[in-house]
Parts: structure tokens; sequence; C-alpha cells
């Protein structure tokens, strides 16, 4: 783990302040081991070393982690609560204590072993504002690919249904400077 990276991608966020807005919102919901990822982090960076206005999200990715309430239905009472937060966004709520079962995996233990499972190494990050108001960061696979603008598949993803999601994405029209590789051992 590269903690140059690490601290530059706090102070990244923390001088965001619609994204320590969202960060707030989603802490103060108290939920276990709860992040957000995907997009939300990798946008920001990407954006940043295209020298873009923030992208448009397709959703805000929230992950928890609690075994003990792991129905769908509690995730859509969350999102109905960041509606009423903020109506004009897209809440995704997944609990990771059953998403293995969708995605065909092992049990995952937390939210960062849950990451470890998403398709690209740069998106499996995730961010939260913890209650001292200090921003902390899950990268399984470090921080280097994000920010030196590498899409690599995550070893743990299929890469047939990695190299369609690549595809389908069409990352390399909003971002040309990405540098895209289609195999597990691609360095």
């Amino acid at each position: 783990m590269n903690p140059k990276l690490g601290n530059e991608l706090i102070e990244k966020i923390e001088r965001d302040e619609w994204m320590v807005n969202i960060l707030k919102i989603v802490r103060d919901l108290k939920l276990n081991d709860c992040w957000i990822g995907a997009g939300f982090v990798r946008n920001k960076i990407w954006d940043e070393k295209h020298h873009k206005v923030r992208t448009e999200l397709n959703d805000i990715d929230i992950i928890h982690f609690d075994s003990s309430n792991s129905s769908k239905e509690y995730d859509l009472q969350i999102e109905e609560k960041l509606i009423k937060h903020n109506p004009n966004l897209k809440w995704s709520v997944k609990n990771q204590s059953r998403m293995h079962i969708r995605n065909g995996d092992k049990q995952y233990s937390d939210c960062n072993d849950a990451i470890s499972f998403w398709p690209e190494t740069a998106t499996s990050v995730a961010v939260r504002l913890n209650f001292n108001n200090n921003i902390e960061y899950l990268a399984p696979y470090g921080l280097d690919d994000l920010f030196n603008l590498l899409v690599k598949p995550t070893p743990k993803f299929d890469l047939n249904i990695y190299k369609t999601r690549i595809e389908n994405k069409r990352w390399k029209e909003k971002w040309p400077k990405l540098e895209i590789k289609t195999c597990h051992k691609c360095v």
C-alpha cells in the first residue's frame, strides 16, 4: 500500500465539498462497516487526471456489512432515507453480507473482502467519513492502478464478464488517458 497515494486520495476528497456532504449523510446512517465505493471515488481521480469537471455518476454505491439483517428490503428502506436527504441523487445500497450469493462467490467476511471481488482494481476502492470527521479508505489492491489510470481485472473476477463490462462502460471515450488491460496477469 502506498501511503502517499492514500494521503492524496484523502486530500482530494476533503477539498470536495459535494463529496464530503455525501459522506456525512451516509455516515449519519450509522450502518455497520459502511462505505461509498466504485464510481464515487474512481470518477473523482480520473476526472482530476483528465482536468475535467465532475463526470455524472450513474449512482452512489453505498456498501455495508450487516449479517443480522441482510434482506434486500432493508437496503431499500435505507435508500428511501437517503432519497429524503437528497432526491436528486440515485442511491444504491447493497449489504455485502448477501451479495456473494448474487455473484456466485464464497461468503464475504466484511466490506474489504467484498470489494476485492469487484471487477477492476481501480474501482475496488471505497471511502467513508468516520465520527471524528476523518476520511478512511479501503483499497484491497492498493491505489496505484486508480492513480495511474490503469484499468485491469481483479484476480477474483470473471474475465469474460469483465471484458463485456469494459466494452459497455466505454470509459475510454470519457477518459482517453486510461490504459485498459484485458487479462488477469497483465502488468
